[in-house]
């Protein structure tokens, strides 16, 4: 079985990988009350609710091998607190990882 596609930044304290499995896409889907296309469709529109935005971070980041507790400490410690566009952006950027694959890196110019 083929590995989801992450998405992997800085988060909190280090380089974090975010990553959305088939079973913690369901249960995205079961916490927000829609499909993830709608979810989607909402959140890129700029039509999201702010527990959407944390828990497809937290739920990411446990996908993306970050033990539940820690994953949940991180999300109220580094994303909750802050403005709402940083941690919004940093979950449309997993969505689109999730619906359009991970972004391709550039050969570098070295």
């Amino acid at each position: 079985m083929r590995e989801a596609p992450s998405h992997i930044v800085f988060f909190g304290d280090g380089e974090k990988r975010f990553s959305l499995t088939l079973e913690l896409i369901a249960e995205l889907e079961r916490l927000s009350g829609r499909g993830i296309g709608g979810l989607c469709r909402s959140l890129f529109a700029g039509d999201f609710h702010h527990a959407e935005v944390l828990q497809t971070i937290r739920l990411a980041l446990i996908g993306g091998g970050t033990d539940p507790e820690e994953a949940a400490a991180l999300v109220a410690t580094y994303a909750a607190p802050r403005p709402v566009m940083e941690p919004y952006a940093l979950a449309v950027a997993i969505l689109e990882t999730v619906m359009f694959g991970a972004a391709k890196k550039e050969p570098s110019d070295a």
